[in-house]
């Protein structure tokens, strides 16, 4: 798989209400859109204005005055009757959701109108709303309107769906009451969803279900939950309980977890429970493969003797994995050919494990096997790949591809209801609405009018619908579209002032927003380069530079230059080694340097591969992946990946250095060319702790 590829589905993200940042966004998203024809422009200010007394509740009419045709104009009705649904009138309601049926607005307004409905109990006016497929939330409110009309439930026709569910929201705890009132929920009906609920950790769905049960049987299923929430709890309880199945269960859950945490107490607790409970064979070799699995990821030294001696029913891809990963770690590159001989074929597809059997072997002393399976990695533009170049001595291999100009795709694609609403969203500003609007119309298209939609999205400066659209395999060459260099100046001379390489500062921000300029995680972070408040502040201050608050993190003009300087950050505490630096940017400095202290000694390939964070360890290669594809989208040659991976404990500054070749030879093909050079905007892919 080409490391390029965006393998996994961002962060959810979330956006400021457009009341707060609309101005600094229209202002933001104007730039791409300054060429649009002048009506246009004065459709989108008169838009802005109406949109923006809709919204708070002022009147919006006749600043909208002649804007009926514009594909927004449903937008504002929608806006000023949620501003004013607690006292709206229904009919007026009503009435928009039958002229706009379809519309995402009339989705939300009715969502909006329903849940108002709920709370008050207004139990007909919610069942004149509501229409399926609206969610669990809804659709057990739903079920408490007809329970409120006198209706039976049928536990077929209105629980088995939300039953399979392992959890569900707090709407549908009236419904599940009245349920087992009515005796619908059955013993075996309730252990069932226990159960569930036990292999989709849910403690909460476990201790809601026991409630249920006869009360000789409560406390058993207690014990789920308990292996689950407080599992040395558990095990300390252990020999007060029976030797019988639902024990067993309850012991086999909080071993696996335990040890997930505390692999020598739970290896302990093993030792002395698996004498007395009578476990079946897959509990065994679950709590096998947990203790083997979690002593490798703390690198314990009888990690090896465990992953060795598992059974073959009781591995997995994880434990396989690791064997060669503990191997590397201790450098015992004898038992490493083994582990990795025993990976399946599947496994052994990944690029990763390519490279790796011919490290292994290089290191054996098989120098010829080595340098043919180094060979034909090489011809992989990944991480591993240009690793296997450099180690070849061959030049790198990209192979850029263009999309084929498709006139007619790109008219259907704009003429679109769905697509207009997109992209005036995404000119205005409103990008969280925008991609909605996107998500809905793109995923009615076929194959090539997709593709002619993200192209188009991308001509527009909406990278991230590109980065995203073309991360199937058939597009992964399309460099152009995967790659932007947006912003380009602005990131190039933060890089600079940052003391940073241009291309490892493009590369973090495709890593970790996908360009996305609204992008906030989880965790709190904002904008391009994913920076948590208080770390932009702290930057801030000690380097002059401009912020006041988190949504000042949305404006790419503040957020990349605080982003490079934390970089910089990074980069300083671990001796300038970007690879290192941004293992930290991911991670944080703490683990890495706990890490650093652990296996400083191994060679920077083989530190990486034994990162026990995944996603770090994917990060950190995702990234110097992408820091050559920059390279080389700046200047049409690359530094090698090595050379950006000094040895730990060695000075690294950028700058200078014999660069890489880039050639394309194209399959079956004997006559081989210099891959020219791309340039244009491009794309990202988000990732990260988000600890920076």
């Amino acid at each position: 798989m080409d490391i390029a590829t965006d393998s996994h589905t961002p962060r959810a993200i979330s956006r400021p209400s457009f009341r707060i940042t609309c101005a600094a966004l229209f202002a933001m998203c104007g730039l791409a859109f300054a060429q649009e024809p002048a009506n246009l422009q004065q459709q989108r200010e008169q838009f802005r204005a109406a949109y923006t007394a809709a919204y708070n509740g002022q009147n919006w009419r006749a600043l909208a005055r002649g804007l009926e045709s514009y594909p927004l104009y449903p937008y504002l009705e929608a806006a000023a009757l949620e501003h004013d649904l607690a006292h709206a009138d229904r009919t007026q309601v009503q009435a928009y959701l039958v002229r706009y049926p379809d519309l995402i607005p009339a989705d939300d307004l009715r969502r909006d109108e329903l849940q108002l409905l709920a709370q008050q109990r207004d139990w007909n006016g919610f069942l004149s709303f509501y229409k399926p497929g609206l969610g669990d939330a809804l659709t057990c409110d739903a079920l408490q309107a007809q329970l409120a009309q006198g209706a039976r439930l049928d536990f077929q026709r209105d629980l088995a769906s939300l039953w399979n569910q392992s959890k569900l929201p707090s709407a549908c705890d009236p419904v599940l009451q009245a349920s087992a009132a009515q005796g619908l929920l059955t013993t075996a009906h309730i252990w069932d969803r226990i159960d569930r609920a036990a292999k989709a950790d849910a403690p909460s769905t476990i201790e809601q279900s026991a409630a249920w049960l006869p009360a000789d049987q409560q406390a058993i299923a207690r014990r789920l939950a308990t292996a689950l929430r407080a599992p040395a709890t558990l095990l300390a309880q252990a020999d007060s309980m029976p030797d019988d199945a639902r024990t067993r269960q309850a012991l086999t859950l909080a071993l696996a977890h335990y040890a997930h945490r505390h692999a020598d107490q739970a290896q302990a607790a093993w030792n002395k429970l698996s004498a007395r409970f009578a476990f079946d064979t897959e509990q065994r070799y679950r709590i096998l493969n947990a203790l083997a699995l979690y002593s490798a990821t703390d690198y314990a030294p009888d990690a090896p003797a465990k992953l060795a001696a598992l059974p073959p029913a009781a591995q997995t891809d994880a434990t396989r994995e690791w064997r060669v990963r503990v191997a590397i770690a201790n450098r015992d590159w004898k038992t490493a050919q083994v582990a990795i001989a025993a990976l399946t074929p599947n496994e052994m597809q990944h690029d990763e494990w390519r490279y790796w059997r011919a490290r292994i072997a290089e290191k054996l002393g098989h120098a010829d096997q080595a340098h043919a399976d180094y060979a034909k990695l090489a011809q992989q533009a990944t991480y591993y790949g240009f690793l296997a170049a450099d180690r070849a001595g061959v030049p790198y291999q990209i192979c850029p591809e263009q999309l084929v100009d498709d006139p007619a795709a790109d008219q259907r694609v704009l003429a679109m209801p769905g697509f207009m609403r997109a992209f005036e969203l995404f000119a205005l500003g409103m990008q969280q609405l925008a991609r909605r609007e996107w998500s809905r119309a793109y995923d009615a298209l076929p194959d090539a009018d997709q593709r002619a939609a993200a192209d188009l999205a991308w001509q527009r400066g909406w990278y991230d619908r590109a980065v995203f659209a073309f991360a199937n395999d058939d597009d992964l060459r399309l460099y152009e579209q995967r790659f932007p260099l947006a912003y380009k100046d602005d990131v190039i001379d933060a890089a600079r002032n940052a003391g940073i390489d241009p291309a490892w500062a493009f590369a973090i921000i495709r890593a970790e927003s996908a360009w996305q300029t609204d992008a906030r995680s989880d965790a709190d972070a904002y904008g391009l380069m994913q920076l948590l408040p208080g770390t932009a502040a702290k930057v801030a201050s000690e380097n002059g530079l401009a912020y006041d608050a988190a949504n000042d993190l949305y404006d790419p003009r503040i957020n990349i230059p605080l982003g490079t300087r934390y970089l910089a950050t990074m980069a300083m505490r671990f001796d300038g080694s970007p690879w290192l630096a941004s293992a930290a940017y991911n991670a944080g400095p703490v683990p890495v340097q706990r890490w650093v202290d652990a296996r400083g000694e191994l060679e920077p390939d083989a530190f990486i591969a034994t990162i026990p964070y995944q996603e770090t360890r994917e990060y950190v290669g995702r990234v110097l992946s992408f820091t050559t594809m920059y390279d080389w989208r700046l200047h049409g040659d690359a530094l090698p990946v090595s050379s950006r991976m000094p040895a730990i404990g060695s000075a690294y500054q950028f700058g200078g250095g014999a660069r890489k070749q880039v050639t394309c030879r194209l399959e079956n093909d004997e006559t081989s060319r210099t891959a020219a050079t791309v340039t244009g905007p491009g794309d990202t892919a988000a990732t990260s702790h988000n600890l920076h």
